[in-house]
């Protein structure tokens, strides 16, 4: 293995841990770089799905407090356990279809033209929602009912089209349903930790007959890039939102997608 591919891990990395939490698409970052880069993974998208945990983690370490007053909380804590069902009901939409469609996805949607037409559509989305989205009415994770959650979480499942950004999707539905900014955004973060610890845990095993010690070093170096860029960025994030709002990020997407699309037809 050459000090090269470690490098793009570590290049990957950054760019995971940048995007992992603005709606903006990371897998569709890493897909766009990693075939420009013309980097030499893992087999089976196993590094892109994978390094995404050490930006998950990061999240756990950031907002370790609340996640131990949940879970000390649940037995007793109402408060605790309908944040727990929450996350819970959201997370089971992406479960069911995950499985019935990870195969197509991996093999047919994993292309650099989805991504750029995905970060456009996605981008005037964003653009569409922040303008139309009803008035705020729930602040707090506890306050979410039943169907609020499943909600949210069937949107969710519009990111597994790679450059839709989990992160997006989530934050969209629940704008719509009514949820405030700072909130969604929150909710968006602790709904990736279920999610993606299942995704990654899926990948791992589906192409473990192809892992190598080598490759398991490129995903090492990968991941704590994207597990420290992680921890810089979320906190960032949040305090951006509430100034800003989406809409930077919408025209982000727009220009990125429509710059990249041009240079994919142009090679």
């Amino acid at each position: 293995m050459h000090d090269q591919t470690l490098f793009e891990a570590a290049i990957l990395g950054i760019i995971e841990g940048l995007t992992e939490f603005l709606p903006v698409s990371s897998t569709g970052h890493l897909i766009l770089f990693a075939d420009l880069m013309r980097f030499a993974g893992p087999p089976g998208r196993v590094f892109e799905v994978v390094i995404q945990l050490g930006a998950i983690l990061a999240v756990c370490v950031l907002y370790a407090p609340k996640l131990l007053r949940v879970a000390f909380g649940l037995p007793a804590d109402r408060g605790a356990q309908r944040f727990a069902l929450a996350i819970l009901l959201a997370f089971l939409p992406a479960v069911a279809l995950g499985v019935l469609l990870h195969d197509f996805i991996k093999s047919v949607l994993f292309s650099p033209y989805v991504v750029c037409w995905a970060l456009i559509l996605g981008g005037v989305a964003i653009l569409a929602v922040e303008r139309a989205r009803p008035v705020p009415r729930i602040h707090a994770i506890e306050r979410f009912s039943p169907g609020l959650s499943l909600g949210i979480g069937t949107m969710q499942c519009l990111a597994m089209v790679p450059g839709v950004s989990r992160s997006a999707a989530t934050i969209l539905g629940a704008l719509l349903l009514g949820v405030e900014r700072r909130t969604a955004a929150e909710f968006s973060f602790f709904l990736a930790i279920p999610t993606m610890l299942g995704a990654a845990a899926y990948d791992l095993w589906a192409n473990r007959a192809g892992l190598t010690a080598d490759g398991g070093l490129v995903v090492a170096t990968g991941f704590l890039a994207a597990f420290v860029t992680a921890l810089l960025v979320v906190r960032w994030f949040i305090a951006f939102v509430g100034r800003r709002g989406f809409a930077p990020f919408a025209w982000y997407r727009i220009l990125l997608g429509g710059g990249m699309l041009a240079l994919l037809l142009l090679q």
